[in-house]
């Protein structure tokens, strides 16, 4: 069986004081390969712990998440994280950076040489390979940190609010570019994102997570990322279910968020 499952997931976090928060309530869901599902919901529902959860660096309370048909019971090579800031190597080449993962397994390199050439071109790096990270811009290193999450192969791609700190024309940028790749590789990906405009446009499943304790509160099915691999994304924008959704899901949102400030207040 192909595609990820999560079945009935829970997490709860113990404090010192011996209370506890329930980050996580009962998520179930499941993606085909090569699906590109968005998240998005309110401050603290619980997106980065279950994205976190996925990649194998958190252990759930209750439920089962399989890959493939196998258990996920820890971090593994077939599910590639691209986090909000690169964690690059720094004092790395951009070649070099692209390549640690294959040189790690002992790759040869004439077979690294010709899979990094090919990710340098398709992200637009080939004419800044030799660079050291701290030489790029930020839009620049996060298409170094995609193309060393693609050079590992996985079989998902998790993404923690990848453009979150880009300005808006960068990132409008980085946004085809995830759309692009994402067609060309054939990856399952999920993106956590903040931004609603964001989520339209980059996943053809969107899932909005009500608060803590966090759990599926709306599913949506999407036309905009499927449209936006081969258009301007601007073009996309002015398709006029776009904006219908737009509203409805900041309203969604909105209100979940008053909530959560009612009940502080409340407290």
């Amino acid at each position: 069986m192909t595609g990820l499952s999560i079945e009935s997931i829970s997490m709860r976090f113990d404090l010192p004081n011996g209370g506890h928060v329930q980050a996580l309530q009962d998520v179930t869901l499941s993606l085909r390969e090569g699906e590109l599902m968005s998240v998005l919901g309110p401050s603290g529902c619980g997106k980065t712990t279950l994205l976190n959860i996925v990649a194998g660096f958190l252990a759930p309370t209750e439920g089962v998440l399989t890959l493939n048909g196998h258990r996920i019971t820890g971090p593994d090579a077939e599910r590639g994280m691209v986090f909000q800031q690169g964690a690059l190597f720094e004092w790395m080449s951009v070649r070099d950076n692209v390549e640690f993962g294959p040189r790690m397994k002992g790759m040869d390199v004439n077979q690294r040489r010709e899979k990094s050439d090919h990710l340098l071109d398709i992200t637009g790096l080939q004419d800044f390979k030799e660079k050291a990270i701290y030489e790029l811009s930020g839009g620049m290193q996060q298409r170094v940190a995609l193309a060393r999450c693609l050079a590992n192969d996985p079989d998902v791609i998790l993404m923690d609010e990848p453009l979150g700190a880009l300005d808006a024309l960068t990132r409008e940028k980085m946004q085809g570019l995830v759309l692009k790749l994402w067609k060309e590789t054939g990856k399952t990906i999920i993106l956590i994102t903040h931004s609603v405009e964001e989520a339209l446009l980059l996943g053809e499943r969107l899932i909005v997570m009500a608060p803590r304790p966090g759990r599926i509160h709306r599913e949506y099915r999407l036309p905009f990322a499927e449209a936006g691999v081969d258009a301007d994304l601007r073009e996309v924008k002015k398709m006029p279910d776009f904006g219908v959704k737009r509203e409805e899901i900041l309203s969604m949102i909105w209100e979940m968020e008053e909530e959560i400030m009612g009940r502080t207040e409340n407290a």
